[in-house]
């Protein structure tokens, strides 16, 4: 591979790793819960109210990613010059939401206000004319002595309902919840130090956790490390190594405990540093005592390493957090969840939408394998392209690897983790050169006609069309259903790219048997609950699911 070739790919995993992680292009990365086709690079941030709910209210409700939560994390940006971390993205959404942002940036552009402005400068408290003021009852002095005093005038940053007239109410205290109740805390601020240094005040104020990522009765929290020290906080659970969920998580976090699956610690400690004695692993299906209630983490059928919380409080309370899952009819062989009854249900609704019917994932997988046998049969010289995230989407890849007897190839980055899997089938299916291989893997974000043309042309002298799959439930339509060669694949001279619905969360219908499966108390749902319409809808279907 010459140099410039290396560079090309160097620049898609930098693309990769900017973009890691998110659900597994199904919810998570919602990027909304909801993202997909343009979605992996796609990022929303809004602010909680005290209820972890946005303090606006959201026009889309499908998509976070995000995940798939409803708010997806932007990563911190490093400056170049420093390779620090640049300021902080994320804003205190407890006074400084979207809405206040915007209506305290507004311009004063009074200045420009010639005539009427300078007129009523001169004007008596009637309103008329005051001659003894005017500065000289000559027009023309008039007007250049207007204009010599705009000149020393500037444009201002001000709020816009101080421009619109409306006043401030000193004795109203501002709402602390970031509600729709647009923020003046900063008070009508006429100046861009003003505003700065609010904005730098609110940054150092501890942000409101959202509602459903702790526990009650517990000092736990689920996925909760971008609020940073979550107040009665001492253990910190993190369902699996998606950034949207491990978000916060930096080298010099020392705020409490990180519990997590053995698989997700050795991610956590690799790629993000952190300090091995704040790591405590957790077998899958192993009972341990936790502040005092008992904690069993039991496969989420996800992604590798991703786990379902089970708690059960000393009053014999039990809650279950399913972080992002596929829920599978398995799990109802799981002894802790047939033998005892949830209390409360956290629940990953990031495709709580009757339109979303998944077909079986082997039903999937085998669609995928045929068309690209058809393919090479047609066209030998053909590179199979796979789009996954960092940790994901490998049975899509593993297929097509056990289906034509080849290896797969795939960058230093994603190879490591790999690795960490310990899965015997994989161990020797890796290979550390493109050209030995028609089977590459991708970072998902990459699955775009421009990159796969660029990328061809690496591997021009043995290769002449690129045949690439992006599995992602966002691909599902209800006019294919479970009719997967009804797929029609999107092509572009030497490049076809097929979507395919491959999910690693729960359909309407897995969700709608797990739940009549559970029968839980209470149902809280984790995914695209920015919205009300959105949360009354999804606990409408919940009351449905448990009737009878």
């Amino acid at each position: 591979m010459n140099k410039r070739a290396v560079e090309e790919e160097e620049e898609i995993v930098a693309k990769d790793l900017l973009l890691w992680g998110h659900g597994d292009g199904d919810g998570d990365d919602y990027c909304s819960s909801n993202t997909e086709n343009e979605e992996e690079a796609a990022f929303s941030l809004v602010g909680l109210d005290d209820y972890g709910m946005p303090s606006f209210q959201l026009s889309t409700p499908e998509r976070h990613d995000d995940q798939q939560d409803f708010l997806p994390l932007l990563h911190p940006t490093r400056s170049s010059e420093t390779n620090k971390p640049a300021a902080s993205t994320v804003v205190d959404a407890e006074q400084y939401s979207f809405a206040s942002d915007f209506y305290r940036c507004g311009t004063d552009w009074s200045c420009l206000l010639f005539q009427n402005d300078n007129i009523n400068r001169y004007s008596n408290n009637n309103g008329e004319e005051d001659h003894k003021n005017l500065p000289n009852s000559n027009p023309m002095s008039m007007s250049m002595s207007m204009a010599k005093d705009n000149k020393k005038r500037k444009l201002i940053q001000a709020n816009l309902f101080q421009i619109w007239g409306f006043q401030k109410d000193n004795n109203i205290k501002s709402s602390n919840n970031g509600g729709d109740d647009f923020d003046t805390s900063a008070g009508y601020g006429n100046s861009i130090n003003e505003v700065a240094s609010h904005h730098h005040h609110q940054q150092h104020r501890p942000r409101f956790c959202s509602f459903y990522k702790k526990i009650p009765g517990t000092p736990f929290t689920v996925d909760a490390f971008r609020y940073g020290c979550v107040k009665d906080c001492s253990a910190y659970f993190l369902t699996h190594f998606h950034a949207d969920h491990y978000g916060g998580l930096t080298k010099g976090w020392s705020h409490g405990l990180i519990y997590c699956t053995p698989l997700t610690a050795c991610l956590v400690r690799m790629y993000l540093s952190i300090n091995s004695t704040l790591i405590r692993p957790l077998q899958l299906g192993t009972e341990y005592v936790i502040e005092g209630s008992k904690v069993t983490l039991l496969d989420a059928n996800h992604c590798p390493g991703a786990a379902l919380i089970y708690i059960r409080l000393p009053n014999g309370q039990c809650y279950l957090h399913t972080g992002d899952f596929r829920a599978s009819r398995l799990m109802q062989s799981y002894p802790l969840l047939a033998n005892h009854r949830i209390n409360v249900l956290y629940l990953d609704t990031t495709y709580c939408n009757p339109k979303y019917k998944f077909p079986p994932k082997d039903d999937v997988l085998n669609f995928v394998v045929r068309v690209t046998k058809h393919c090479l049969k047609k066209q030998p010289k053909t590179l199979v392209i796979v789009g996954a995230y960092s940790i994901g989407k490998e049975c899509v890849y593993l297929a097509i690897s056990k289906a034509l007897g080849v290896k797969i190839y795939t960058n230093a980055s994603r190879r490591r983790i790999l690795q960490c899997f310990g899965w015997s089938e994989i161990a020797g299916k890796l290979c550390t050169q493109g050209k030995d291989t028609p089977l590459h893997v991708l970072p998902i974000s990459s699955l775009r006609f421009e990159i796969l043309e660029r990328y061809l042309k690496t591997y021009m002298s043995q290769y002449t069309a690129v045949l690439a799959f992006r599995p992602t439930g966002w691909t599902y339509t209800e006019t294919v259903g479970s009719h997967l060669d009804l797929i029609k694949p999107v092509c572009k001279g030497i490049v076809t790219i097929y979507g395919v619905p491959y999910s690693e969360h729960s359909s309407f219908t897995e969700l709608q048997e797990f739940v009549q499966f559970l029968r839980p108390e209470k149902i809280i749902p984790t995914v695209n609950i920015g919205n009300a319409a959105n949360r009354d809808k999804m606990q409408s279907y919940f009351r449905e699911w448990l009737k009878g």
